[in-house]
């Protein structure tokens, strides 16, 4: 178990290590089985982000010319489906070099495979990203430099489960399919990490902007993805989740050359977007009633709807006012022109 921890929403919380490091540590044992006989139960390992990591060794296996090991995925207490699942390399002997020792790394069983373009990895190989990737190959490497091999070792990452488990991540939804990806850019998994939620929000819309016209259809969450299939006939294959990142969401859409964005949500999210508040979360920003309040001011509403409004629980309340007291279309146009301000 790895004793790191960070401090999140006042929660002192255990970071974790990702599938990129169960792989590359699951290799190494496997190297230094083959290479040297080894049967130590633990293998070192150190991360990209400086952090060793000290990981058991599990379900060895043995045969002519290969070894296979594994070590188990421990996600900290992020919440994370691939938590728990072993991830396990075979490392066979694939043939004599002179000029030193060489690498090749393929994925296996559980390991899902690209179908769309626009992801790290070309469409037909193994999700198994770059820096996992290197990894894998450093650690392989330093045992056969350790060993005195000089010839080329065959890596396969397979993953007991994988298939099942892929499914219910986020791999359907940009085109991974067959099983979970080996990933991870540090090493190390943070719990509840913003940063790797982000990322995936710029994977996502390479890989519909790829297949697709240049425009996109952008969600928060369900409320959305409901609206944009029953109200629009949006099939939610179209449609790309971004929570409650707008900003983030604007600045990679100008990055990769969208045409332009349609955004689909509930008013309790997107009123605040008219007051320029780009990250939608309550935590951050609340000011749904005000900024309901002010939309209805600059529609003329009098001082006693405006109250009403500020006094409602909710958003979908201070619509209801509004539609009562006939300014529901006149505060929703000053909603979308203020809106359409701030994200333009």
């Amino acid at each position: 178990m790895l004793e790191e921890y960070v401090v999140k929403q006042n929660k002192r919380l255990r970071c974790g290590y990702t599938t990129g490091s169960s792989a590359a540590a699951a290799a190494k044992a496997a190297a230094d089985r083959l290479l040297g006989g080894g049967e130590a139960s633990q293998v070192e390992l150190m991360t990209p982000k400086g952090i060793l990591l000290r990981l058991n060794v599990e379900e060895e296996s043995r045969g002519e010319g290969f070894v296979s090991c594994g070590v188990r995925k421990d996600g900290g207490d992020d919440p994370d489906a691939t938590d728990g699942l072993l991830i396990c390399a075979r490392v066979e002997y694939a043939g004599d070099k002179s000029d030193g020792p060489q690498v090749v790394i393929e994925g296996g069983a559980g390991v899902g495979r690209v179908t769309l373009p626009g992801l790290e990895q070309p469409v037909g190989t193994a999700a198994i990203n770059r820096v996992p990737r290197k990894m894998i190959e450093e650690a392989v490497l330093e045992r056969c430099l350790a060993h005195g091999f000089g010839g080329m070792l065959k890596v396969t990452v397979f993953v007991p489960g994988g298939e099942e488990v892929g499914k219910r991540t986020f791999n359907p939804r940009i085109g991974i399919l067959g099983g979970i990806s080996i990933l991870g850019t540090s090493g190390i998994v943070e719990p509840m990490s913003e940063s790797a939620l982000i990322h995936s929000i710029k994977v996502e819309m390479k890989v519909q902007l790829e297949r697709g016209n240049g425009y996109l259809v952008v969600i928060p969450g369900n409320y959305g993805a409901v609206f944009s299939r029953n109200e629009l006939g949006i099939d939610a294959d179209r449609a790309m989740k971004c929570s409650n990142f707008i900003g983030e969401t604007v600045d990679f859409a100008a990055e990769l050359g969208a045409k332009g964005l349609l955004l689909i949500g509930h008013i309790g999210k997107f009123v605040k977007l008219s007051g320029g508040i780009m990250n939608t979360h309550s935590r951050n920003a609340d000011c749904r009633m005000e900024l309901l309040a002010a939309a209805a001011l600059r529609a003329g509403a009098p001082p006693r709807v405006l109250s009403e409004i500020l006094q409602a629980a909710a958003a979908d309340e201070g619509l209801r006012i509004l539609k009562e007291a006939g300014f529901l279309q006149g505060a929703m146009e000053q909603v979308t022109e203020r809106a359409g301000f701030y994200l333009k």
